[in-house]
């Protein structure tokens, strides 16, 4: 099982196998729907699923030794028990997946194809929701990241990645039960809705969702390739004032992106001709530029922010608060500030901003900022779009992000990223823009075609053209209620079949 947890990784960036992933989870599923005296008791299948799910995460999150390490200074043994602490919490929901499905199984005297296509899929993608949600969530490597370029793709406009997750885990169970049953019939017919899935997937991405909105903007993301341990560090703090200053000034472009915070100080600690030369920039060469700055709103309240300089935006800076914020990195669980100490963790308490904010407008196209790890919560995104839609207000053409990966240096988070960028792309049929210290800087277009990159660790300015889009996708206007209610009916219909089956058999007896 441990082996099975590191293969579903290689269907993550940068290894992009997500047959091996569908594999792996089958083998999984398969285990956890033995029939008969073979199955695995409650306690057996919650210690199955919790081992599968805590190599995998494990594996998929290894980079945040980096930063534990090199940029905060822990001990190697002590950030691996940190490390391995946070898995094991995220694999208990895993674990509670499995358990409940052994219960059922115990408990309706469910028969394996009705756990193989019903309940196991749906009781998986509780997990994974679950994981997503309780204590502001960490969905980092939800199975359905995985899919960005597989047939099954197609449904991301339409169930988002957690649906893909869903569809994943149908496929295992299917393909689990054809491991132990004997019935040829069964085997076929898994094969074909198998393949009628993957074939139905293949179909939806033929579908064109958003339309072109204007005409297309010129664009300049910088990357600035800020060494973390020299980004806050007071000998340096200059030295990247210069830089993004001397950057910026030598764009040229509709519109021009720094990366978050790259500004290492907070805005009222900037001297005092930096932001009006920027404004002036902006207003000189009819130019957009966003800033990625920490900024400061008196006494201890700052926030993750981006402020944008543009014609329309002279007199006031466009300003988008970061909303979904890090734990331990942006703000201070209750009795954890002993860790943000020792780990000398910059800027470790934020503000948190509005969870709906304003697209900034440049020239006839609007962009929707989303800072770091936000974009992994693509229905907070599509919420986003939803409401300026349903309100009437201008809606998002574009999406952008600005991050700072230089925490975890040239490790696997930084494609994982960028692929889980792509799935924004998928669900909302917008391209993304992503500006970023040390990458991924990219430019992804609908589809989740990677237009073009910066190589990573490399300082540079990405330069390209990108058209905006409108339009509402199923997702966007429904976001995860179309997945969460099949998931409900899977549930519902399972009972009711063992309950159906139940009583003829009592009839019979």
């Amino acid at each position: 099982m441990a082996l099975a947890g590191v293969v579903a990784v290689a269907g993550f960036a940068p290894f992009g196998f997500w047959p091996g992933q569908l594999l792996s989870m089958a083998l999984f599923a398969s285990l956890l729907l033995r029939p008969g005296q073979q199955a695995f008791s409650i306690r057996q299948s919650a210690v199955l699923a919790w081992v599968f799910s805590f190599v995998s995460l494990f594996t998929a999150t290894s980079w945040l030794l980096v930063a534990m390490t090199r940029y905060g200074g822990m001990p190697i043994f002590l950030a691996v028990i940190a490390l391995a602490l946070l898995t094991s919490y995220l694999a208990l929901f895993a674990a509670l997946c499995a358990a409940t499905l052994a219960w059922l199984r115990q408990r309706w005297q469910v028969n394996p194809t009705i756990c193989a296509v019903l309940l196991f899929p749906a009781l998986w993608l509780l997990n994974e929701w679950l994981r997503g949600y309780l204590f502001t969530g960490f969905p980092w490597a939800i199975i359905g990241y995985a899919h960005t370029a597989s047939p099954l793709a197609g449904y991301a406009p339409v169930l988002g990645v957690l649906g893909l997750g869903w569809l994943v885990a149908l496929c295992a169970g299917g393909l689990g039960l054809m491991i132990f049953t004997d019935s040829r019939r069964v085997r076929l017919l898994v094969l074909v809705a198998v393949i009628a899935l993957f074939g139905g997937g293949q179909y939806l991405t033929t579908i064109t969702w958003t339309q072109p909105l204007g005409q297309p903007l010129t664009i300049n993301l910088i990357q600035g390739n800020v060494e973390q341990d020299k980004k806050f560090d007071q000998d340096h703090l200059n030295d990247s004032l210069h830089l993004y200053h001397d950057l910026i000034l030598q764009s040229k472009a509709d519109l021009v992106v720094t990366p978050e915070t790259a500004l290492p100080m907070l805005s009222s600690q900037l001297p005092p001709d930096y932001l009006p030369a920027i404004n002036a920039f902006a207003q000189k060469n009819q130019s957009a530029v966003v800033l990625g700055v920490a900024v400061h709103d008196g006494g201890s309240r700052y926030a993750n922010s981006v402020l944008g300089f543009s014609p329309s935006y002279e007199q006031q800076a466009y300003r988008y608060d970061k909303h979904h914020l890090v734990p331990f990195g942006e703000f201070i669980p209750f009795g954890f500030r002993w860790f943000v100490d020792l780990m000398h963790i910059p800027l470790g308490d934020f503000t948190k901003g509005n969870a709906i904010q304003a697209p900034m407008q440049v020239r006839d196209q609007f962009v929707l900022p989303n800072i770091c790890y936000e974009d992994l919560f693509g229905d907070e995104i599509a919420a986003q779009l939803a409401s300026q839609n349903s309100s009437g207000k201008d809606v998002a053409s574009l999406l952008l992000n600005v991050s700072n990966m230089a925490w975890y240096g040239d490790s696997i988070a930084i494609p994982q990223h960028l692929q889980f960028s792509m799935m924004r792309v998928l669900e909302t049929g917008r391209p993304m823009l992503r500006a970023t210290n040390t990458g991924a800087t990219a430019v992804i277009d609908v589809g989740a075609r990677l237009v073009t990159q910066l190589p990573y660790l490399q300082q540079g300015i990405l330069q390209a053209t990108v058209q905006g889009r409108q339009g509402v996708t199923p997702y966007i206007r429904w976001g995860n209620a179309i997945v969460m209610l099949l998931a409900l009916c899977s549930l519902i219909l399972a009972a009711y079949l063992t309950h159906r089956s139940a009583r003829s058999c009592q009839r019979e007896s």
